[in-house]
């Protein structure tokens, strides 16, 4: 008896250890596989300012304005330094970073109204949809812009198709930009705060009968319109198109920034313990510049450089709080611009007249509207704590490369139609980024290849009076060589034509020959 059970011990002991052996592998295998999709699923936070200059950051050159939070992602991940939006204007930008399509392409991708049917087709693919395909729960938080419904939107009813049918599970936006119709946020397709008793209607065409406008009323204003908007006024601002009704739901201007970071800070918050997606679309500092009241006067440039304070203030927020909730070091925060910069871009707001020696383009030529450098290449950094040693990169890369990008970064094998995959960029691995590129302004393009750029001919006026900007108009080719001269004061197209040749190949290679437009330009 004592040697069965003698037997039987010492039977059972190598069993167990064995089994012990097993789980506590399991158990680091488990961890190992944690680690490895931790890896694979980092939170994604693009910031997106709107209209913020190339020389608007103190990171950037700037002297008469600091930008801490802003420099923060600058100084401390990766400063590119020929990074660049896609177009001079925010629709097809924002058209391009989510879709890693060209504007160009899409005939409907040019500053879009209030009013105006989805730009993106709900079968096309986003950054958000190959992310929530992915395992992220994605969210849009600010401006919109891109178009809402089929064409016939009712206010006053699910909006739809809008953000959450092309990627988005949570949406906060204003449908088009803070200077136009409807002053009112949506939130997954329904307007918040909504009376059903005071519908909403929206008409770009014509006013409704009784609604004062900043035209007929001038004494109704707190600030001034300059060209453009002189419409509907709400909060005593007046706008681009006629609306009436939703007066419950209508946004108070001082107060979107906060809302707009309370948001996007309780998405954080929410979706902490998941892999996430935010898409945090600043509407500053775009006009009407309406700083919350403790900025007011905080730059001494008036409403431009204390809204420019209150965008960077956002985002030392929202930086607080992945710190708060340890999400920094697993967290992939890049923070760009939709075009460049622009003063008057239709109010009086003491912009030109207060801007002192501070200059939005730092040593770029042009601003919004325009093919010169101003007006595309914009503040570009990546920064990932931990992950991305700081550096400056001249490497070439585009808004338009994000989605085959992220893709990459996740293990998902989609490349977009003009979408590349510069993730080894972005993370600091490499230096090399994109030897093409073309450059939309105002369904204008031009060709950045290496270190050249090149500008066809285009009719038309080559200042744009209203917004005292250079568009890059002009007769004849223009060729310049930007790491020799950045600012683009020396047209080498006659002196170079070898050059030339070889850039107008390219250019028609990937654009094709294309006619020289000739319709009046709109700023609105």
């Amino acid at each position: 008896m004592k040697r069965i059970r003698l037997h039987f011990r010492f039977f059972v002991t190598p069993i167990l250890l064995i089994l012990l052996a097993m789980v506590i592998g399991c158990k680091k295998t488990d961890k190992k596989e944690e680690a490895s999709l931790e890896m694979k699923s980092p939170n994604i936070i693009i910031i997106y300012a709107d209209d913020l200059g190339y020389g608007d950051l103190s990171s950037y050159g700037a002297t008469e304005i600091n930008t801490p939070n802003m420099d923060r992602l600058v100084n401390e991940g990766i400063k590119f330094t020929n990074g660049y939006a896609s177009s001079a204007t925010c629709t097809p930008s924002r058209y391009a970073l989510l879709t890693g399509v060209y504007p160009w392409r899409n005939k409907n991708a040019k500053i879009l109204p209030g009013t105006a049917p989805l730009l993106i087709d709900t079968t096309q693919m986003t950054v958000a949809k190959l992310l929530k395909q992915n395992g992220y729960k994605t969210g849009i938080v600010g401006k919109w812009h891109l178009g809402l419904g089929n064409g016939q939107v009712n206010w006053n009813g699910h909006i739809t198709p809008g953000p959450n049918e092309v990627g988005f599970d949570y949406s906060y936006i204003m449908a088009a930009t803070q200077d136009r119709v409807p002053t009112v946020y949506i939130q997954n397709g329904r307007v918040e705060n909504l009376d059903p008793n005071d519908p909403i209607e929206v008409n770009y065409d014509e006013n409704y009968e009784g609604q004062p406008t900043g035209k007929d009323s001038p004494e109704l204003l707190k600030m001034n319109w300059h060209h453009g908007h002189n419409n509907t006024i709400v909060n005593g601002i007046p706008r681009i198109g006629f609306m009436k009704g939703g007066d419950s739901a209508k946004w108070i201007d001082e107060e979107m920034a906060p809302q707009f970071l309370e948001k996007a800070k309780n998405f954080v918050t929410i979706n902490k313990d998941q892999p996430f997606f935010l898409y945090y679309a600043l509407q500053q500092p775009h006009v009407p510049r309406t700083p919350a009241p403790e900025f007011i006067g905080k730059s001494g440039m008036g409403p431009r450089g204390d809204v420019i304070l209150e965008a960077d203030w956002c985002i030392g927020q929202l930086y607080a709080t992945l710190e708060e909730q340890g999400l920094l070091e697993n967290t992939l925060i890049i923070f760009t611009s939709d075009n460049g910069p622009v003063l008057n871009d239709g109010y009086y707001d003491n912009a030109v007249e207060k801007i002192g020696n501070h200059t939005p383009s730092g040593p770029l030529r042009g601003g919004k509207y325009s093919l010169f450098e101003a007006g595309t290449r914009v503040p570009f950094a990546t920064y990932w704590k931990g992950t991305i040693t700081p550096q400056t990169n001249e490497a070439l890369v585009s808004q338009l490369d994000f989605l085959s990008s992220i893709a990459s970064l996740v293990g998902d094998d989609y490349k977009g139609k003009d979408s590349e995959n510069f993730m080894d960029v972005f993370l600091g691995k490499k230096n090399i980024g994109r030897e093409n590129l073309i450059l939309e302004a105002t369904s204008r393009t031009a060709l950045r290849s290496n270190d050249w750029i090149l500008i066809p001919p285009y009719k038309g006026a080559p200042i744009a009076e209203q917004v005292n900007i250079e568009l890059g108009n002009n007769l004849k080719y223009q060729l310049y060589n930007l790491t020799e001269d950045i600012s683009q004061t020396n047209n080498l197209a006659d002196t170079n034509p070898e050059k030339l040749h070889e850039m107008i190949k390219i250019y028609e290679s990937i654009r094709g020959t294309v006619n020289s437009p000739t319709e009046t330009l709109e700023l609105k």
